[in-house]
């Protein structure tokens, strides 16, 4: 089993309780180099404009250019995106920005990539809203170009969404492609022909189970070796000693929020559940479910970490070296 750890960017408000941009920045990147010093294998962002779970004008990192930013500010972890929205970005610009800073980083960057879902802030920023079928259109097309793009000379392609006429995506190199999301007709069937590892199920052992047994299906009937790919899921949690008080163990991290407020915050307003304040021990044992139903990667997003370093120190201590 290994594990990642999101660094805070703004989007889930994570940011807010410093004033000053520079101030801002240097939170997120004391994060990330805590987590280069200790047994992360990988640290990640978001691909996000506007915060959750309620849009304030506020800091949010836009995802490629802090990625190469962190690539010289790190040495060691692994630098992933969970995930790249498709709609930001033509596929073969993509390609070309993932392998350059692959090259920055030295081979360490994880290239996240799914189909999008803000409809406010694509419109926000320009982009034209689609219909899903559209969106998984397209999505399904980038993702079959960056994987020839990264592996192909002179690559030709006119397809509906996306056409290239032998771009030099130069320099050369092909980042682990982290496909995220668990559409069981379209986006597993990718993972299966094209991704290097796939990302669901925000750690609900039932659904985990079973996706990964409809990835195996695809596996079998487009020729995969479903083995070699990573099968990642993501847990919004802060982990507290046994016995502590959660209001207590918490205050450093929630700031001006209530607990109710933190969990909602550290859920992003997205997911069906808040965000756990979990002792260690539980927190082990829901990997350890995790682990059997045949995860071998868990991505994890500590509300407050910008703010109190100790709860992902606990989680690597207490978690992380457990099952390394």
């Amino acid at each position: 089993m290994k594990f990642g750890v999101f660094v805070p960017q703004g989007w889930r408000m994570d940011l807010v309780e410093l004033a000053d941009p520079v101030e801002q920045w240097e939170a997120m990147t004391a994060v990330a180099k805590a987590a280069d010093a200790g047994p992360w294998d990988s640290i990640w962002l978001f691909d996000h404009f506007h915060t959750v779970p309620e849009e304030v004008r506020s800091t949010v990192f836009e995802v490629w250019t802090t990625t190469a930013a962190l690539a010289r500010d790190t040495s060691r972890v692994k630098l992933g995106q969970l995930v790249g929205c498709n709609g930001y970005r033509n596929p073969a610009l993509l390609a070309k920005m993932a392998a350059t800073v692959d090259v920055a980083s030295h081979g360490r960057v994880y290239a996240g990539i799914g189909a999008g879902w803000s409809e406010t802030e694509w419109k926000a920023y320009g982009y034209p809203w689609a219909s899903q079928r559209e969106r998984m259109g397209s999505f399904a097309e980038s993702v079959e170009l960056l994987h020839r793009l990264w592996t192909e000379d002179d690559v030709v392609f006119n397809g509906k969404y996306h056409s290239v006429d032998k771009p030099f995506v130069e320099p050369r190199r092909k980042p682990k492609l982290w496909i995220g999301g668990g559409g069981e007709r379209v986006t597993l069937r990718l993972v299966a022909k094209y991704g290097d590892a796939c990302n669901f199920g925000t750690g609900r052992v039932d659904v985990i189970k079973r996706k990964l047994d409809i990835l195996r299906q695809h596996c079998e009937e487009v020729g995969r070796d479903y083995d070699e790919i990573t099968k990642s899921t993501s847990l919004n949690v802060f982990p507290i000693e046994a016995g502590a008080d959660p209001e207590t163990a918490t205050a450093k991290a929630r700031g001006r929020y209530s607990l109710d407020e933190f969990r909602d915050i550290g859920s992003g307003g997205t997911s069906h559940v808040q965000a756990d304040v979990i002792t260690t021990k539980e927190l082990s044992e829901h990997v350890e479910q995790l682990a059997e139903a045949g995860v071998d990667y868990v991505i994890s997003y500590i509300p407050g970490v910008a703010y109190d370093h100790e709860p992902m120190q606990r989680f690597a201590e207490d978690v992380v070296r457990q099952f390394s």
